[in-house]
């Protein structure tokens, strides 16, 4: 522990975590810059259309959000292995990589079928929820790109490749918003859509980003690709990754369903609640995308420094993190604090609408630095192959403090929605302190490289 302490990264090394984190988080802002839009345009259309959005939303991510961190299992598996320079593991990766997409997308294309049921189940209000179905149903098209792009942009992540992932996101950006332009609003001979033309144009912008990325990236791709390990389909591996997957994948939804549980729960207050708290989400996932690029960085950088038996460049790496991605969240603090109403004002015309939002974005103020620090700090530790333990330590943060919190605020004391967010706030100060103190632990001493193959 002491050791960590004394350890500070260099101007060089600082530069290099940014270097990398620098177009990772184009790519996450790029991703969620699609859900952003849709947002400002379906703001265009009704509070009604927003909110069914909103739900959508929702019901897209807690579903789909333990697969994408089942993925996530390459960080560790991939970055040590080019740590330690053994590119048959690095191949035996990427190819049960390719083996758990499938398994992921199958599962969570079932699952958005049941959509309906449960949406009318969670009392949400009744205009909103037939038009939330339909985008979730509408979704399914697109669920095996999604996951693919996801698969593949963990591994050239892990090279330290992402031109073809900055370029993908870029092409499916500018398709979604021309999509969304014919198919929300009706143009070209097509009928007005609303909610779910958002949700058909977003379905066939992902698969534009899957191609692109895979057409992109294949001459650093088909080494690890081709020709096909037959021990790539061994099961007692696959187990291993999956163990190694899944709590990261419990983890996004212990976060992600408390988010989640948020959004129902302020449907509950109405549509204009909804969609006032939907606009606040989406200003703060925005910003959250920086510190999740940089966590993506700390991830492999860590892993690359764990592969190669480097204790203390694995140290540095996890300060140099710490530092860009909360500093940057430090930065954003103060800009939500001080424009609040033209954020708000930015996404819909409703003026109810708009006020519900300006005064839950203050909140998201307060929460920044935080949340910056429980997502570098989770990455930090996924990075040293460590993912049960984070996994508690984010349930117990959002679900025995945050949410019964937020609850207890919003509905026994009055405070209505701002109660809630005040319980999120809870809720991320809670993780962010407990991740930090894991990260000293776990890499105050030595961390063995993530054994897949016995």
């Amino acid at each position: 522990m002491t050791r960590f302490a004394r350890l500070r990264p260099t101007s060089g090394e600082l530069r290099e975590m940014a270097r990398l984190a620098a177009p990772i988080v184009l790519v996450n802002v790029g991703m969620q810059l699609m859900g952003v839009v849709d947002s400002i345009m379906l703001g265009r259309v009704s509070a009604t259309d927003l909110a069914a959005g909103a739900l959508g939303n929702f019901y897209f991510f807690v579903i789909s959000i333990v697969g994408v961190g089942m993925l996530m299992a390459l960080d560790p598996v991939i970055a040590q292995a080019l740590g330690a320079r053994d590119e048959e593991a690095v191949a035996r990766g990427v190819q049960r990589g390719v083996i758990l997409t499938g398994a992921v997308a199958a599962t969570v294309m079932l699952l958005f079928l049941t959509a309906g049921p449960v949406l009318a189940l969670l009392r949400q209000p009744a205009d909103v929820v037939p038009l939330a179905t339909g985008y979730v149903l509408w979704s399914i098209p697109g669920m095996l790109p999604f996951f693919a792009f996801n698969m593949l942009r963990q591994v050239l992540q892990a090279m330290k490749r992402l031109r073809p992932i900055v370029f993908a996101v870029c092409v499916a950006n500018v398709v979604n918003v021309f999509l969304n332009w014919v198919l929300i609003f009706g143009h070209l001979g097509f009928a007005p859509g609303g909610v779910v033309g958002s949700s058909q144009g977003t379905a066939i912008s992902r698969w534009v980003m899957a191609l692109v990325v895979l057409g992109a990236a294949w001459p650093v791709l088909r080494p690890a690709l081709t020709p096909w390990r037959p021990e790539s389909w061994r099961l007692a591996p696959l187990r291993r990754m999956v163990a190694l997957g899944f709590p990261i994948g419990l983890t996004f939804l212990a976060e992600a369903g408390a988010f989640g549980f948020v959004t129902l729960m302020a449907g509950w207050m109405g549509t204009e609640v909804l969609a006032g708290h939907e606009i606040a989400l989406n200003i703060a996932a925005l910003t959250f995308m920086v510190p999740m690029g940089v966590a993506g960085a700390a991830a492999v950088m860590v892993g690359h420094a764990v592969g190669a038996g480097d204790m203390a460049a694995s140290r540095r790496d996890a300060v140099a993190a710490l530092a860009v991605g909360v500093g940057f969240m430090a930065v954003m603090a103060v800009v939500f604090s001080l424009i609040p109403r033209q954020l708000a004002h930015a996404f819909t015309i409703d003026p109810t609408t708009r006020v519900i939002a300006a005064t839950l974005i203050p909140i998201a103020a307060v929460f920044q630095v935080f949340d910056g620090t429980q997502v570098v700090s989770a990455s930090i530790l996924r990075g040293a192959g460590d993912t049960r333990v984070p996994m508690v330590l984010h349930v117990l943060s959002f679900w025995a403090v945050g949410i019964p919190l937020g609850a207890l605020l919003a509905f026994r004391a009055g405070i209505g929605a701002q109660g809630l967010w005040w319980g999120l706030t809870a809720g991320l100060s809670a993780a962010a302190v407990l991740q930090l103190s894991r990260v000293r632990s776990k890499l105050g001493g030595d961390v063995q490289r993530v054994a897949i193959d016995h």
